[in-house]
Order: C-alpha cells, then sequence, then structure tokens
C-alpha cells in the first residue's frame, strides 16, 4: 500500500512540475494548487492566440506587397532579400522597455557565454540570408499564389527535421499531413503551364520552382535549430528572448544582404528602379517599408510559437495562411484559380486540419491523464 501511494504521489508531482506548478509544503491549500493551472493556462492561450494573429497577419500581407513589388516593375533580387530582415529596428523599443522576467517558468542557473550567443546570432543570421535570397528567387519567377501553395512543403521539411533535432513523433495523422501536403506540391509543379508564367521563361520558372523548394527545407531547419537552441543553449523562455533571438539575428541577416546588394551591383539600378516604379516612387518606398514591417511582426509570431510550444505547431499555423494569400493573389493580382490549383489549395487545407487534429487528441490525452491522477490523488487524501 506504502508503495502505491509513493508511486502516485510522485506522478502527480511530475504532471504538476510539467504545467508548471512549484512543489509546496503540504500545508498549501488544494484551492490555491487548482487556481495556479487555470490562470497560466488561460495565459498560455492568449499568447498562443496572439502569436498566430502576428504570424498569419504578418505573412499574407508580406508575400502580398511581395508580389506586388515585383508586379510593378521591382526586379531586384537582393532588396527584396534585405527588408525580409531590415524591419528589426522597430522591435528595439519594445526590447528596451521590457524587463527580464522573474517568473520565468524555467529556473535558469546560468547564462550562456557571450561567444556562445554570438556564434548562435551569426549562424541564425548567415541563415537567413541565404534563406531570404531563395525566397526573393521564388517569389520574382512564380506566382503569389504559385509561390505560396509550394511553401506548403515546409511543413513536411520540418517534420522531418523535428523529427531528427526535436525528438517529434509521427503518428498516422502526421504522416497523412505530410504526404497529403507533398501532394499538393507535386500537383502544382506538374501544372505550370496554367499559371500566368507566359513572360517567364520555362528556365526561370524551373530555378523559381527549386529556390522555393530550397527556401522552404532551409527555413524549416531553421525553425528547428531554434527550438533546439532554447531548450539546449538559451535555456530560458520569456517574451524577450524571443525578441532577441529575431533582433541580432536579423542585423545579420541585414548587414549580409547589404553586402549582397553591393557586391551583385544591384545598388546602383535602385534609382533607376524607384523611379520606373509603375506606382511611383513614394509607393516604391511604402512598399518596402511595409514589406519590412510585416515580416517582423511574421517572426515575432513564429518564434514566439516555437518558443511557447513546437517549431513543427508554428509551421502548422503557417500553412493555414495559404488558403488565404492565393485568394487574395486572384483579387488583386490576376491568378488563375483553375481546377488543379484548387484541388491543390483544398490539400493544403486537408493536410494542415489533419494535424491540427492531431494535437487536439494528445491534448484529450494529457486531459484524462490529469484527471486521473487528479482522482487517485484525491482518493488518497481521504484515506
Amino acid at each position: 500500500m506504502a508503495d502505491a501511494v509513493q508511486v502516485v504521489e510522485l506522478q502527480t508531482r511530475d504532471l504538476k512540475a510539467k504545467d508548471g506548478i512549484s512543489n509546496r509544503d503540504d500545508s498549501s491549500s488544494t484551492n490555491e494548487n487548482q487556481a495556479i493551472p487555470k490562470i497560466k493556462h488561460y495565459k498560455w492561450w492568449l499568447r498562443v492566440a496572439v502569436y498566430i494573429i502576428f504570424l498569419l497577419a504578418g505573412q499574407a500581407t508580406a508575400t502580398l506587397l511581395g508580389g506586388l513589388y515585383y508586379d510593378k516593375g521591382g526586379n531586384s533580387k537582393w532588396m527584396a532579400t534585405f527588408v525580409q530582415s531590415a524591419g528589426f529596428p522597430i522591435l528595439i523599443p519594445v526590447l528596451l522597455f521590457i524587463l527580464p522576467s522573474k517568473n520565468s517558468p524555467k529556473v535558469v542557473t546560468s547564462a550562456p557565454p557571450f561567444v556562445t550567443l554570438l556564434l548562435l546570432y551569426l549562424f541564425f543570421g548567415l541563415l537567413l540570408t541565404g534563406d531570404n535570397l531563395m525566397y526573393s528567387y521564388g517569389l520574382l519567377y512564380l506566382p503569389v499564389s504559385t509561390y505560396s501553395l509550394l511553401c506548403a512543403t515546409q511543413l513536411a521539411f520540418n517534420a522531418l527535421f523535428s523529427y531528427l533535432y526535436n525528438s517529434q513523433k509521427f503518428t498516422a495523422l502526421i504522416i497523412n499531413s505530410l504526404f497529403i501536403l507533398t501532394t499538393s506540391a507535386s500537383l502544382i509543379a506538374v501544372n505550370s503551364d496554367s499559371d500566368n508564367s507566359s513572360k517567364i521563361p520555362k528556365g526561370k520558372y524551373i530555378i523559381g520552382f527549386l529556390c522555393t523548394l530550397g527556401a522552404s527545407a532551409g527555413y524549416s531547419l531553421y525553425l528547428s535549430l531554434l527550438q533546439l537552441s532554447f531548450e539546449k543553449v538559451i535555456k530560458s523562455e520569456n517574451f524577450r528572448v524571443v525578441l532577441e533571438m529575431q533582433i541580432y539575428p536579423s542585423f545579420v541577416a541585414s548587414c549580409g544582404s547589404l553586402v549582397g546588394l553591393f557586391a551583385s551591383g544591384e545598388w546602383d539600378g535602385l534609382k533607376k528602379e524607384m523611379n520606373d516604379y509603375e506606382k511611383g516612387p513614394v509607393s516604391y518606398i511604402m512598399t518596402l517599408l511595409w514589406i519590412a514591417i510585416a515580416w517582423q511582426i511574421c517572426s515575432v509570431g513564429i518564434l514566439g510559437l516555437i518558443f511557447e510550444v513546437s517549431s513543427l505547431f508554428s509551421n502548422v499555423i503557417s500553412t493555414l495562411a495559404l488558403p488565404v494569400v492565393p485568394v487574395l493573389a486572384v483579387i488583386f493580382f490576376g491568378d488563375k484559380m483553375d481546377g488543379v490549383k484548387a484541388i491543390s489549395l483544398l490539400l493544403a487545407i486537408w493536410g494542415s486540419v489533419s494535424y491540427v487534429y492531431q494535437h487536439y487528441l494528445d491534448d484529450l490525452k494529457l486531459k484524462a491523464k490529469a484527471r486521473l491522477l487528479a482522482s487517485a490523488s484525491n482518493g488518497l487524501d481521504n484515506v
């Protein structure tokens, strides 16, 4: 009997530790212990909801404005790469007014060495530079709707890297999600002739297609390594850490993009590009400015979801924006939405919902286990 009591007590203590409940004296009241997880649960969902809104709004806006930049006369790949990371200064005032959290759910034993953090920021910044450049080529050579649907493969790549680096477990629903999303992207690949791509040579279309796939794989690796860094290196989870991991790598990526802009010679043609822009110079500057701001908002949402849930969940939410962007691209840019692309879009929705449903099932199992342990704990208290 004593052994059984000890086992239940250990299981209950472990469950509370996972929910962020600190161990207390036996004299603590039951009401206090029950109130803590409810408060944390409410705040957690609120933070996740805010991050989701940031991600979806930022991604849809940035993608559409990026298509507008190329559609109305923009042609600089390095400028498009630069603005994807150059909006980080808008986050600096927020960072300065945020004090380090004293109530972090995880106890930080020691801060990472400065050299370690510096190398981490340099690595992620350079990785972002190359990845943003590939995205720029993809958006230049592909219609916005095709580009967006191809980005659905990012979820499949992220699942692979999450399995390798973040101990992600595969279930039937997750495998189903990956298969469907891969099929969705394949339909886009074999149906390239249906796009408004008559002005784009076949070779450039293929380059855009491959660059988009490569960028999806690279960004998925970036997200998985970010999650690994949060868990193994930084070992601290608060909004300040999220902002720092966005600001410093973005600074490195911006510097790398400027080097590419000057080295490629594209800098010399920017003035002519601005003057020849179909909507005018002011619209040219404002388009680039809002692209930069939108990507920073999106990135904060992505990093927030990584830090609150996982990199794979962040990618799932990002994939949910895919049905929105092609529809808006049809409205604003005149892209075609034929039968094959519509089927591909529906498959992308199906694949995303399949993964979200897996999270719902996992949540039900955790709640059932919590109720079982709570009942066992109450039974022991009555003995």
